[in-house]
C-alpha cells in the first residue's frame, strides 16, 4: 500500500492511497458547522413554539339530532354596525343576508 500526502501550502488537503485520492476531513470545520446548524434549529423551534397560538375552541362534538357542542369556548366579540365589512367581503362583493323591504 502506497500513500502520498497532498498539501496546499502548510495544510494537508488529502492523500493518494493506492492511486485513489482521499480528501482530508477538517474536524474543526465539521464541528463548527454542526454547532451552527444545531443553534439555528434550536432558535427556529423556539420561535415556532413561542408564536404558536392556542386554538380558539377546544373539542367539537356532534350529538343526537345533529346539534354541535363546543367545549372551552366563549362568545365571539360583537362588531359594531359602523365597523364596516371585512376585506374578503369587499373582494368577493359579499353582503349580509338581511331582510330587505
Amino acid at each position: 500500500m502506497t500513500t502520498t500526502s497532498v498539501r496546499r501550502g502548510d495544510r494537508e488537503i488529502g492523500a493518494y492511497i493506492d492511486g485513489r485520492f482521499v480528501p482530508a476531513i477538517d474536524a474543526t470545520t465539521v464541528a463548527v458547522a454542526a454547532l451552527a446548524a444545531a443553534a439555528v434549529a434550536t432558535a427556529g423551534v423556539s420561535v415556532g413554539l413561542a408564536l404558536r397560538r392556542r386554538p380558539a375552541i377546544g373539542t367539537v362534538t356532534m350529538g343526537p339530532g345533529s346539534w354541535i357542542s363546543l367545549k372551552r369556548t366563549g362568545r365571539p366579540p360583537l362588531r359594531a354596525a359602523s365597523a364596516g365589512r371585512p376585506w374578503w367581503a369587499h373582494l368577493l362583493r359579499a353582503h349580509r343576508l338581511v331582510e330587505q323591504r
